[in-house]
């Protein structure tokens, strides 16, 4: 796997020149992670080609009365692409079974986590900038609903997701009040 310097000066010139990776949206991340049935329910949906910033974001802004369009910046998809995706492909090419490898899968599991809140960080950006306005939705559960089915990868993965959406659905719903405020 390579990157051409070419490829590198183009994502490097999109992205900005301060972020904030300690902010609301991170913390509501670990915080939402830790909540049993969280970390399962999102991996078997990355394993279907979800992101799970998308549905972090989507969670995040139902929380929040907001609603969630699925619309992302070139930016934050080019560099979920590009590092995030790429380092969680070499490490799960690693062979799990032999030692050998541990340390640098390990390794390449930090950086991805790091890739990971930095992807986060522009996800905050984003949402932060566009500001969506309070949903009209009457309902939370069904705001939470419309917005994690508008993190789909595509039109009609929802459906194929819809057990691991209610489980993840049913923990929002049940998550505190007063998470910070986009």
């Amino acid at each position: 796997m390579s990157f051409s310097s070419e490829n590198n000066a183009e994502l490097s010139a999109d992205l900005p020149d301060t972020l904030k990776p300690d902010n609301p949206l991170w913390y509501f991340a670990l915080a939402f992670w830790r909540q049993p049935g969280v970390q399962e329910n999102c991996l078997i949906l990355q394993h279907q080609g979800w992101s799970i910033t998308r549905l972090l974001s989507a969670a995040w802004l139902a929380l929040n009365n907001r609603l969630y369009t699925g619309t992302e910046d070139a930016t934050l998809t080019e560099w979920r692409d590009r590092v995030t995706g790429s380092l969680r492909a070499v490490r799960q090419w690693l062979p799990k079974t032999n030692l050998d490898y541990q340390d640098l899968r390990d390794n390449l599991a930090t950086l991805e986590l790091d890739a990971e809140r930095i992807e986060l960080a522009l996800a905050w950006q984003m949402l932060t900038k566009n500001n969506p306005e309070d949903s009209t939705m009457q309902g939370r559960e069904a705001l939470i609903q419309h917005n994690l089915e508008a993190a789909a990868p595509f039109s009609g993965s929802a459906t194929g997701a819809a057990s691991q959406l209610n489980v993840l659905a049913d923990i929002l719903a049940n998550f505190p009040k007063g998470a910070l405020r986009p």
